[in-house]
Order: C-alpha cells, then structure tokens, then sequence
C-alpha cells in the first residue's frame, strides 16, 4: 500500500453559521483532494445544538465550558449534529461532485465512547461534577475510515460516540478529532476556528504565535496565553501529535483562501509539532 497523504480537518464554531462562507470553505478543503490528498472532515456544531434545544424548550446549562448533556438533551444534540449539520456537509460535498460519507463515532463502532468525569473548582475546593451524557474518547478503530478512504470516499464524522453498553456520549469536537487524527497518523491535523491562530496578546493580532512545540504549551496556559476555547483545541493538538500525526495546525476558517494556500510555503497560522 503506497503512503497516504492524509490531511484531516476539524470544523465547526462560527463558520459553520453563514451558509455562503460554508460552501468556499467545503470547496478549499476539496481542492485538496483533487491535488492527491486523502480528506477527512470531523465536526461539531455549538450553534445548531443551541438552537435545536431552543426550539425543544430545554434548558442546557455549561460547565467549564462543557454543556450538561441530560438523556432527554442527547437525543436532540444527536439529532443537531447528524441530521442537520452532517446532512448538510455531505449534500454540499457531493453537489461538487465529490463522493461524501456522514458518520458519527458510533458508526462502525469507530469511536468508543467513556463517560467524562469532571473535577469543578468551587471556592478553592475541587468537586466531582456529573455532566450526564459527556463523554471521552475510551478508543478508536480505524477500519470503516479506512476502507472509505481506500475507495476515494471523503468521511465527514460527527463527535457523538456509545459505550460498550450503547449508551450514547456527545464528545467534545476538539478532542475527538484530535484522537483520530492521531490514531491515523494523519500527515497534518488541520483546525479551522475564527482567529488567525495562537496569539501571545489575544488583542493584538501581530503576536500570532507562527510556530511551537508540544512542550511549549503547558508554560503557554500558565501565562494564559491559551485560555477559554483555545484549552480544548491544543489539548487536542498535544492528543493528535502524542497518538502519531505529524503536526498539527491552526487557521482562521473563516477566510477559505487560507486553506488552498496551505501547501504554498506560506506562513499561515500556528504550527505544532512534537
């Protein structure tokens, strides 16, 4: 088997919302695949789960960032994310004429999911919080991606997960791309967020941090140069890099020419490497 140049992206947040600026960016990611590489897109969607438990009237509350998932709450997180945001990836991929495949971790049993056990921090004192149906990733089985892959199919993955008992987990999108990433030795872990990557100032756009290594990033937290939605996002850069992709990178997905221009030896966003 020839060496794969495998090439897998996480997508979600904001630029996800604006359909116009969806469609530039599916169609950057697949210009990639006509230039010879292997494409896999993994997502969230924060904005679609908000909006879907709106419309169900139920009450979602976060902690720490993580959305407190109740059995009732799964259902529709699940509905949000593999109807209608994985639904539409794959309707607009395969309208460019390539051929899509929407999953979600379950599928195939690709990702094994594990209840996520969260310590919060209340005045100065760490307690066990229960989340309810948040998850880890437990591990992942690479067969089904990698058959699809094989016969030229583009997976587009969903961060929801069962455990060996069926029960179903929402996983953070961060993190569960990271392991996959890893777990396929992807040839770059690519996350799309709004920003231009990692900055020293997050207020002052010419402090893009443009490259460093896995060591660098604890010091990086203590000096709350990563903070809030970027914490999950190196985790999981640090998971990608340890589980043996090559390097990992942040970009601004909310300008698409950012991805075409990937392989152009421009210095775009922050490089990590191990």
């Amino acid at each position: 088997m020839t060496k794969r140049k495998l090439i897998l992206f996480k997508y979600g947040g904001n630029a996800m919302t604006n359909q116009n600026l969806k469609s530039k960016i599916l169609e950057n990611i697949c210009a990639l695949k006509n230039k010879g590489f292997q494409i896999i897109i993994i997502h969230g969607g924060g904005p679609f789960i908000k909006e879907t438990l709106k419309v169900a009237n139920i009450k979602s509350d976060f902690i720490d960032g993580l959305r407190k998932t109740t059995p009732e709450a799964m259902e529709y997180v699940e509905m949000a994310l593999k109807g209608k945001v994985n639904g539409n990836l794959v309707s607009i991929i395969n309208k460019m004429g390539h051929k899509a495949v929407g999953l979600s971790g379950k599928d195939g049993q690709t990702v094994l999911a594990k209840k996520h056990l969260h310590t919060h921090e209340k005045n100065g004192k760490k307690e066990l919080v229960d989340l309810g149906q948040v998850g880890d990733v437990e591990s992942i089985d690479t067969t089904l991606i990698d058959l699809l892959l094989e016969n030229d199919f583009i997976p587009v993955i969903t961060c929801i997960a069962s455990d060996k008992n069926g029960n179903n987990y929402n996983i953070n999108g961060d993190i569960f791309a990271g392991n996959i990433a890893g777990a396929l030795s992807a040839e770059q872990y690519i996350i799309l967020t709004d920003v231009n990557g990692l900055m020293l100032d997050k207020d002052n756009p010419t402090s893009i941090i443009h490259e460093l290594k896995v060591a660098e990033i604890n010091h990086l937290k203590e000096i709350k140069c990563i903070q809030g939605g970027m914490i999950p996002k190196m985790d999981s850069c640090e998971i990608a890099l340890e589980k043996g992709a090559k390097l990992a990178r942040i970009i601004n997905g909310t300008v698409p020419e950012q991805i075409s221009a990937l392989f152009e030896h421009q210095k775009i966003g922050t490089i990590i490497s191990a």
